[in-house]
């Protein structure tokens, strides 16, 4: 990716410090920014409430997100996967809302050669 020109940037509600500690424990090589109150997920959509029947089961798995998001809304934003061009044209995007599921990183790869081409 780096060979044609492109960036990896992760986007996280989680709050500046837990951010950087989520860069650091898994080894990350590219930047982890912290979107407060999920600020740039709104803008693309993305924002959606957890049921308050789930919270305690986040809570249980250690995922108390007023702790790491630093506000009490309970949001979280869909995974995105978004080729932004240096235009600001969205070239690629790819939403879920099953986390598990990630855009291959060969449709990346595809769509930042004919970006170059352009």
């Amino acid at each position: 990716m780096q060979a044609l020109g492109a960036s990896i940037v992760a986007i996280t509600p989680e709050q500046p410090e837990k951010a950087v500690a989520t860069t650091e424990k898994d080894h990350l090589s590219f930047p982890v920014l912290s979107d407060a109150s999920n600020n740039v997920a709104r803008q693309f959509k993305l924002v959606f409430p957890v049921a308050e029947v789930l919270r305690p089961i986040y809570k249980n798995i250690g995922a108390d997100l007023p702790a790491y998001n630093g506000d009490e809304s309970w949001e979280l934003p869909m995974p995105g996967t978004f080729v932004v061009d240096k235009t600001g044209t969205v070239r690629l995007a790819f939403i879920d809302a099953d986390y598990t599921r990630r855009l291959e990183p060969q449709a990346i790869v595809e769509c930042l050669r004919q970006i170059a081409q352009t």
